[in-house]
């Protein structure tokens, strides 16, 4: 039987970025917090050995452990949906922190484009060029969100340099850029010189010593090339549990339980009384009373814990009705490689987001009129640093095994450059998620079912962002450049990308989203669902600094709301 623990104020479900953020602004103003992480704790502390590319990179000793829950997957809903059994296509992180401790650091604001995108898009083009998409506005504009975009770069200590075609900033950034290196410098002259427009990554990795908002210190990045998929050992990477967690425990108001992993969320119908959740050592159970609830996990944790709770209305494929687990999206990622047969790249040097980037083909920056998709992506090259099982790019005539494969892999290690697009997704009526009928988590609850496929809107994008890609990548001057494989069905083996959006999507109408603009649940109003699953849609850039932003306007509501009660939007 559920032990029932003395009420709080405020539980958070999940403690990394959006959960950090939250803990730190409640706690500051006095609220009550408890924040439950299924994960263990961590810090700096324990990354004093972290360059073990086979333990962190390859074995993936900072993710999820899909023996105990993971996702079933299928292309199709007339497929039946087999589990994910090991991580590929995107990687599921688990612990204090969350995906903010292994991440490379990327962080761009979504552009004005994004948070109208239908809107724009209808008034500039017609109806027409929307048909078969799902897209809708977020009920917040990029004015209304700019304050809080350069609240998280603060905490972040973000560092970086104003693009012209980015979206305008009240403030420079809190940080300088990183470093330019001959990599970078190559890629922005080939822009240049083909009438585009780049500039320096906007970076979590600190570029000088920093101290934010809470008083945490940062150091200056190394450029160990030990980002993704690794926690800092300098403490010089943006990271929840440098950057916010520490403040937020120093308030005294907030209680973090590590390994609790909850199972439901208890409600009546109109608000929720507080969680239900498990300790995964002991297995004991217990019910945390709240005032409120806000779930700050991953996409797939916050959608399919609303769904298991029978909280807010299910999304029906078949009509397009309901709210969650709508409107999935992911990205497309048409890239480049080249291969140099005499300069040499100190490619094995680099930074989570060390890079340059163009936005000549991002949002609605060019002309759609002509073309057979909307919106566009981001195009980069990032020094990340290439390690060496993880990485080794060599031209697609080389042979899979034997001495020309030995050969070309130890030519090509620094004499290969890539460049990386990140092409916006759009939501449609049939790719969603909803619970899995067949297959159970340690628990004995429903596993989350993901239907997703790639459409023609992102063949179309693909297609056409791909070649500018490539020219970019010529105009720098390789000796070859890969061939690019079709875009056809989407699979989920392969490592891709973990800019997973949707599911309980924000807008200004309960009939079409799950929260309003303050991430507030329509239907249970001392809900909050703050993360990258309010996303409408998908854009063209990393979505961390659109979900740092979207989780200091949900603590300005959470703090009105705890106050005075009430929807909020």
């Amino acid at each position: 039987m559920a032990k029932t623990l003395p009420k709080t104020d405020a539980v958070v479900v999940g403690v990394g970025w959006a959960g950090g953020i939250i803990a730190a602004e409640l706690g500051k103003q006095g609220i009550k917090v408890v924040g439950l992480e299924r994960g263990k704790e961590r810090g700096v502390k324990d990354f004093y050995v972290v360059h073990d590319e086979l333990r962190y990179g390859i074995r993936y000793e900072l993710m999820q452990d899909l023996s105990k829950e993971t996702i079933t997957f299928r292309n199709q809903g007339k497929e039946r949906a087999l589990p994910m059994r090991q991580l590929g296509s995107f990687l599921l992180g688990e612990g204090l922190g969350g995906s903010g401790v292994h991440w490379n650091g990327h962080t761009y604001r979504f552009l004005p484009y994004d948070f109208e995108i239908k809107s724009q898009t209808v008034k500039k083009y017609g109806e027409a060029k929307i048909k078969g998409l799902q897209v809708q506005d977020w009920g917040i504009t990029y004015d209304e969100l700019e304050p809080y975009f350069y609240e998280f770069e603060k905490a972040a200590g973000i560092g970086g340099e104003e693009g012209e075609l980015g979206p305008k900033r009240a403030n420079p950034f809190p940080n300088p850029p990183m470093k330019e290196t001959p990599i970078t410098a190559r890629f922005k002259e080939a822009a240049k010189s083909l009438g585009m427009k780049p500039y320096h990554m906007p970076s979590g990795n600190m570029s000088q010593a920093y101290e934010n908002q809470y008083g945490a210190k940062l150091a200056p990045c190394q450029y160990c090339a030990f980002c993704e998929r690794f926690g800092c050992e300098y403490g010089a990477k943006a990271d929840p549990t440098v950057a916010v967690i520490p403040f937020a425990k120093e308030t005294g108001n907030v209680d973090i339980r590590n390994f609790a992993n909850v199972t439901e969320i208890i409600h009546d119908g109109k608000k929720a009384t507080g969680v239900r959740y498990v300790d995964v050592q002991t297995k004991e159970e217990f019910i945390q009373p709240a005032e409120m609830v806000i779930l700050t996990s991953y996409v797939m944790n916050n959608t399919r814990l609303l769904l298991a709770s029978k909280l807010g209305r299910p999304y029906n494929p078949d009509t397009g009705t309901g709210v969650i687990g709508k409107n999935y999206c992911y990205q497309i990622l048409p890239g480049s490689a080249g291969f140099f047969d005499e300069e040499q790249f100190n490619t094995f040097m680099g930074a989570g987001a060390l890079g340059a980037t163009v936005d000549d083909y991002n949002g609605d920056n060019f002309d759609h009129s002509d073309l057979d998709f909307i919106h566009g992506g981001s195009i980069s090259i990032n020094q990340s640093g290439y390690r060496p099982i993880q990485y080794n790019m060599v031209p697609t005539d080389t042979p899979k095994w034997g001495s020309k494969f030995k050969e070309n892999s130890i030519k090509y290690f620094t004499r290969a450059l890539s460049i990386g697009t990140q092409g916006a997704s759009m939501p449609v009526q049939h790719n969603y998620m909803d619970l899995d009928p067949s297959y159970k988590d340690a628990y004995g609850l429903p596993l989350l079912r993901l239907t997703y496929d790639f459409t023609e809107q992102d063949k179309n994008l693909y297609n056409y962002i791909g070649k500018i890609s490539d020219s970019i990548m010529k105009e720098m001057g390789p000796a070859k450049i890969n061939d690019r494989q079709q875009l056809e069905h989407y699979d989920i083996v392969p490592y891709q990308t973990t800019h997973n959006t949707g599911g309980v999507i924000m807008g200004a109408e309960p009939e079409t989203s799950a929260v309003n603009n303050y991430m507030q649940m329509w239907e249970a109003e001392n809900v909050f669902v703050i993360g990258a699953s309010a996303f409408p849609h998908n854009g063209g850039y990393n979505p961390t600094g659109t979900v740092g932003a979207l989780a200091y306007r949900a603590a300005e509501g959470i703090i009105k709301y705890s106050k005075e009660g009430g929807l909020l939007a």
